[in-house]
């Protein structure tokens, strides 16, 4: 995949006048050798953007290996930036979720800041005037809710309105390549939907964004600049890149682990401990009985994860349900990455609650469905099925889905 990528990339600079690189071989993997995207252009691949207009989508968690912003690198290697774009929490990555952020200006470069998460979603004609390549950096979390696919999306559609190129810096996926969960039904797309995928879908932004172009029908002129020797079986601290919170919620890798599960529980009438020292590590509300429902999910006996309980105090604005409020919780240990499914453990948490507490787990039903790509998940637990019931349908979508993303996968 690597060479077919390559070929595709060189074809395009020779297009465009210009000579460069190749992207990098396979090569055994290397801790000192993984690269995102962002270095492999400006060692082996600047001819895309030499000489050009440059608009970049990224926040502040764009960096390379040792810290230094897609901003800051990109400007020192006399890349010509125009505008930079932000997601969802803001350039900063510091706005709440869901919060709307106003377009500014950056004051260490004078560089205007068009939000892509407040007025509109998408670069609108003004804001990409006098560009002419964009540039995504974004770091993207692992799980299908997480908003940044999206925002991709929306930037492939606009940019391929404009005539405009869109050249994906991609960076390893945090957590790995497996796939997980069950498959969105495509009726249910959302801003925290937008593909066809499972709630863990195993892929980078840049694989994702080459089924998207597939699979939305979108007419871009979309080329990639892969992250060098990555693997799919290396998690962020096996590569030595890193981690700073892409938003204010996601705190440390082990939450990217939980997050394609416990993301569920936005959806419900439990805390998922937003605004605490371990957001999404934990669920909890005040009538909760974690003796029991402890019980229940240990005899589960489930891989990779203990449970532990715990009691926390959901923080406002981080957290408006039970706010102030000290609540009876469940903390998730990850014990094992490579037999933990928090997708797996989530569904057994819902239903054992629901087991515990018939009909207090209060889901906010539109929400719900649109986290979980469905409705059926929902009415399964408010059935009264268990676990093990529940997940037994995944099976099949997931091998579809499996036969589906070969065609974009770029790391073995």
């Amino acid at each position: 995949m690597h060479r077919r990528l390559a070929v595709l990339q060189l074809a395009w600079c020779t297009a465009l006048g210009a000579g460069c690189g190749t992207a990098p071989a396979v090569a055994a993997p290397q801790r000192a050798e993984v690269q995102p995207g962002l270095e492999v252009l400006l060692t082996d691949s600047l001819a895309l953007v030499t000489g050009r207009r440059v608009g970049l989508v990224a926040n502040m968690a764009s960096v390379d290996r040792h810290g230094v912003s897609a901003v800051d690198r990109l400007r020192t290697a006399g890349v010509n930036l125009m505008a930079l774009f932000s997601p969802e929490h803001g350039f900063r990555a510091t706005a709440a979720p869901g919060e709307r952020v106003a377009s500014t200006v950056d004051s260490a470069t004078g560089l205007p800041i068009y939000s892509l998460y407040g007025r509109t979603v998408a670069p609108t004609p003004e804001m990409l005037t006098g560009i002419e390549v964009l540039l995504v950096d974004l770091p993207d979390v692992g799980a299908r809710y997480y908003t940044y696919i999206s925002t991709t999306v929306e930037v492939m559609r606009a940019a391929g309105r404009a005539g405009i190129p869109v050249v994906v810096l991609d960076r390893p996926n945090p957590i790995g390549g497996r796939a997980q969960g069950n498959v969105l039904d495509s009726a249910f797309r959302s801003f925290v939907g937008m593909l066809s995928v499972p709630m863990r879908p195993g892929l980078t932004l840049a694989e994702q964004a080459l089924l998207a172009r597939t699979e939305l029908g979108i007419r871009v002129d979309l080329r990639i600049v892969p992250a060098a020797h990555w693997t799919r079986t290396m998690a962020l601290d096996d590569v030595g890149l890193p981690f700073l919170p892409p938003s204010p919620n996601l705190k440390d890798l082990e939450s990217l682990f939980h997050y394609p599960g416990t993301c569920l529980f936005e959806g419900t009438a439990l805390s998922v401990g937003r605004g605490t020292s371990h957001p999404f590590h934990q669920v909890g509300a005040p009538w909760l009985d974690t003796t029991a429902v402890l019980a229940q999910l240990r005899a589960e006996g489930l891989p990779g994860v203990r449970f532990v309980a715990d009691t926390f105090t959901p923080v406002t604005p981080g957290d408006q349900k039970h706010a102030g409020v000290r609540v009876n919780g469940i903390r998730l240990v990850m014990t094992d990455r490579s037999s933990y499914d928090p997708t797996v453990t989530a569904v057994a948490m819902l239903a054992a609650i629901q087991s515990i507490h018939p009909g207090q787990i209060g889901f906010v039903a539109a929400q719900f469905d649109r986290l979980a790509g469905g409705s059926s998940l929902r009415e399964a637990v408010q059935s009264g099925l268990g676990h093990r019931e529940i997940v037994a349908g995944w099976a099949a979508p997931l091998a579809a889905f499996e036969r589906r993303r070969a065609a974009v996968l770029l790391y073995p």
